[in-house]
C-alpha cells in the first residue's frame, strides 16, 4: 500500500473522460486498457491511473514532433529540459543570472534533496550547455528582457504533465498516458548513453549515483543510425566542443 502511495504522491495520471482535465481523476466508467496501468481507488471514491512502466522515452522522431506542434511560449522549458535533463523544479528556479554564457553552463541551485542519503539540502550543480542551445537562450532573455533574478519558466508541473499528454495523443503516441515531465530526463540521459558518453560523466549531470543511474536508465542500445544522426542534432556540440583542445 506504501507503494501505491508514493507512486501516486510522485507521478500521478490523472484524466478525466480522457481530456486531461489536471483537476479530475479518470472517468469511472470508461478507463485506459493497458497493461502500462493500474489504477488506485481512494477513499474519496477517485480513480487514479499510475504508470507502471516510468522508462518510456522519447524517440528523437517524437521528440521533434511533439515540440513543433507546441506553441512557442511552451516551447523554452521543454527545450531546456531536454537539453540539459534537469528535473522539472530544478528549471523551474532557473534565472538568468545562473547561466555563464561565456563558458556555456548553467547552474542548477534548486536540487533535490536526498533525504536518505543524510542531505538536509540538495547540492548545486554546474552543468555544460551546448553552444546552439546556449546561444537560444540567450536571445530569449535578450528579447524579453528577462531581469536576471526573474524566473525563466513558470509552467507547473501538473499543466506541463497535461499539456504533453494531449500533444502526444494528438500526434499520435499510442501510449501518451506513460509520459510525463520526467520522462524527459530520462531521455536525455538515454540520449547521452548512446552517444557515448562516460556513465560516470551522465551521473554527475543528472546528479545521481551508479546504482541509481543502472536502476533507472539502464537499457540496451535501441537507436537506428538515422536516430543517432537526428540525437547529435538535437544536442547539438553538447560533449563535442569540450574536447577539441
Amino acid at each position: 500500500m506504501n507503494e501505491i502511495k508514493e507512486g501516486i504522491k510522485k507521478d500521478l495520471n490523472i484524466f478525466k473522460d480522457n481530456n486531461f482535465n489536471s483537476n479530475n481523476p479518470i472517468s469511472h466508467s470508461n478507463p485506459i486498457k493497458s497493461n502500462d496501468l493500474k489504477y488506485v481507488k481512494t477513499t474519496d471514491g477517485r480513480l487514479y491511473a499510475v504508470r507502471t512502466d516510468r522508462r518510456r522515452i522519447f524517440m528523437p522522431n517524437e521528440w521533434e514532433l511533439f515540440f513543433n506542434a507546441l506553441r512557442n511560449k511552451n516551447k523554452r522549458k521543454f527545450d531546456f529540459l531536454l537539453n540539459t535533463g534537469a528535473r522539472f523544479d530544478e528549471a523551474t528556479h532557473i534565472r538568468p543570472q545562473d547561466f555563464d554564457f561565456e563558458r556555456n553552463n548553467v547552474r542548477l541551485w534548486k536540487t533535490k534533496t536526498k533525504a536518505r542519503k543524510g542531505e538536509k539540502i540538495g547540492k548545486p550543480r554546474t552543468i555544460s550547455l551546448s553552444s546552439q542551445y546556449a546561444g537560444r537562450i540567450k536571445k530569449y532573455i535578450e528579447r524579453k528582457d528577462i531581469r536576471p533574478d526573474e524566473y525563466l519558466f513558470k509552467q507547473k508541473l501538473v499543466s506541463a504533465n497535461a499539456l504533453m499528454k494531449r500533444i502526444l495523443k494528438k500526434i499520435g503516441v499510442k501510449d501518451y498516458y506513460n509520459f510525463s515531465s520526467h520522462n524527459i530526463r530520462k531521455t536525455h540521459g538515454m540520449y547521452l548513453k548512446a552517444l557515448g558518453i562516460d556513465i560516470a560523466e551522465i551521473c554527475t549531470r543528472l546528479g545521481h549515483d551508479y546504482d541509481t543511474y543502472i536502476s533507472h536508465y539502464g537499457s540496451a542500445d535501441i537507436f537506428s543510425e538515422k536516430d543517432m544522426r537526428q540525437i547529435r542534432e538535437l544536442l547539438g556540440d553538447l560533449y563535442i566542443r569540450q574536447r577539441r583542445y
